[in-house]
């Protein structure tokens, strides 16, 4: 087959489909980027500069009505040395991540704090990037 009288594509059509891939994809990962922390309340967090690690093992969550969750679990103040403890055992290099709404007293959060320093492990606190 002589395919010299074939007419070629054009650049701008070639680029505009391009385009429409890329907005589409840009949609997509829009709508699926809450899905990307799956053990995270939806919390407010307090604004500062500087950026949260995502390594974690555990997520201490705090809400302004003072529940406390561990990763989505729901747990008491009076059990929540326990259960950190049984949720880390055996795990190298424990990090917690912990999640304090905005308007949480300091005191709960120092709680979680003591919690970690008693047990050698690593804590990060949670915040909305400015």
């Amino acid at each position: 087959m002589n395919l010299r009288g074939r007419n070629k594509v054009s650049p701008e059509f070639s680029m505009s489909s391009m385009t429409d891939i890329v907005f589409l994809l840009l949609v997509f990962f829009l709508l699926t980027s809450p899905a990307i922390t799956p053990d995270a309340l939806d919390l407010i967090l307090p604004k500062a500069k500087g950026k949260t690690s995502n390594q974690q093992n555990l997520s201490v969550s705090i809400t302004k009505d003072l529940d406390i969750y561990v990763n989505k679990e729901r747990v008491t103040q009076a059990n929540l040395e326990s259960f950190i403890n049984s949720e880390l055992v055996g795990v190298e290099d424990p990090t917690i991540i912990l999640r304090a709404e905005e308007g949480v007293p300091i005191e709960e959060a120092v709680s979680v704090m003591d919690i970690a320093n008693r047990n050698k492990y690593k804590i990060v606190l949670a915040v909305r990037p400015n």
